[in-house]
């Protein structure tokens, strides 16, 4: 496909015919089909408690997604069907034509379908437009679509996502935000209809050791230094280049603090290396299962994200009652309140003075450590979530 040379021809152009007429059904069970990517992350978390939950609630879930992501979060043990669909993140012409025809078996019968993400939305339109023998003879199965992430991307990638953006919009029955500010963009975009739909963090379970344990297993006997936590994919829209500027920052007088990085992905090695080369108070841990029990070691946790939604990280952290420094970016803000420290993205001197001035108030941690469960209360949880989803569904499936 010819990239469109300009904004407005971008805006203009349409992939495939529009979807027919509807028809909801009148009796029998709701079949609701979900559908996500390759590469998805929380997303897959997220999903994962929205077909337990919907299952739960006596709904027939046909979850559609490739293979490892049922390795990696046990669909099938949701009490949903799990149909594999190998939805790459990035398109192609072989990749996408297989997905569709997937993705057209596991529709049979739908009574709505749910989609998570930008490609996962387009390509649930592609194969509900092109489901019946000749376009439109076929009744509209309503598609909710939400989106979970801002465009981050740059150069040529991003004008195509930008079209692909408005594209699935336009085609949803309705968008779901998993943060205001997304939901702002889906209505720019031109959505019929554009809300919000939280994405609750899942519990963790409680730390299986001592904190005074934890410490020691990664202090060593210098219990008395300073543990900051961050936790995520190290990927570039986390800004744990920017986090490495900021822990020069945290040198001061007294025990000086370390910065634990758990996670994996793409950056580890680049950040290993600065972080050997600068001699910075940095560790990197690797993928952990253990969060609770680093967040249970933690006198703070960090958060240098270029953008976040609903940040899984800040839910668990002030559930948790750990203190709190973000980024004020994306979700955050409207998330945490007044029960974290926010500083302006793009200024890692800031962001590091901020924990260390945190550090170095054992009142104001104090404070943090008490409004942050506080503030969880406010927050729909799982089975809250669950419903107004569900909820979501049988209006939309009524309307039809």
């Amino acid at each position: 496909m010819r990239v469109p040379s300009s904004e407005s021809e971008r805006d203009d152009v349409d992939l495939s015919p529009a979807r027919g007429g509807a028809a909801a059904p009148e009796t029998g069970q709701l079949h609701v089909v979900l559908v996500l990517s390759a590469g998805s992350g929380g997303i897959g978390a997220h999903v994962r408690s929205l077909a337990r939950g919907l299952t739960a609630h006596g709904v027939k879930v046909t979850l559609c997604g490739p293979a490892e992501s049922d390795e990696l979060f046990a669909f099938s043990r949701t009490g949903a069907v799990f149909h594999p669909v190998e939805i790459t993140p990035t398109s192609g012409a072989r990749s996408d034509s297989t997905a569709i025809g997937e993705l057209r078996r596991a529709f049979t019968g739908a009574d709505l379908v749910h989609a998570h993400g930008l490609r996962a939305g387009l390509l649930s339109d592609l194969a509900l437009r092109t489901a019946g023998r000749l376009p439109g003879l076929r009744p509209q199965t309503p598609l909710v679509v939400t989106f979970h992430h801002a465009l981050l991307a740059t150069g040529l990638e991003r004008r195509w996502q930008r079209l692909m953006e408005r594209r699935v919009a336009r085609s949803a029955d309705l968008v779901l935000g998993a943060s205001s500010d997304l939901v702002a963009r889906a209505r720019e975009l031109g959505a019929t209809d554009a809300r919000l739909g939280p994405v609750a963090a899942p519990p963790l379970a409680g730390a299986a050791q001592e904190r005074e344990q934890v410490r020691a297993e990664l202090l060593g006997a210098d219990q008395q230094r300073p543990l900051v936590l961050a936790i995520g994919r190290l990927v570039p829209h986390k800004g744990f280049g920017q986090l490495l500027e900021a822990a020069r920052e945290l040198r001061g007088p007294g025990p000086q603090p370390l910065v634990l990085l758990a996670g994996d992905g793409p950056e580890a090695g680049e950040l290993h290396e600065r972080i050997t080369a600068e001699q910075l108070p940095v560790r990197l841990l690797g993928h952990r299962t253990d969060v609770p029990a680093l967040l249970a070691a933690a006198d703070a946790v960090v958060i240098s994200s270029r953008w976040e939604a609903r940040s899984a990280v800040a839910q668990e952290a002030l559930r948790a009652g750990v203190p709190l420094v973000a980024t004020a970016v994306g979700g955050i803000p409207e998330l945490v309140g007044d029960a974290a420290v926010l500083v302006a993205p793009g200024d890692p001197a800031a962001l590091g003075r901020a924990v260390r001035e945190l550090l170095d108030d054992p009142a104001r941690r104090a404070a943090l450590a008490k409004a942050g469960p506080v503030q969880a209360e406010t927050w729909p949880d799982e089975a809250a979530t669950v419903a107004q989803v569900l909820s979501t569904y049988d209006e939309l499936v009524q309307r039809r």
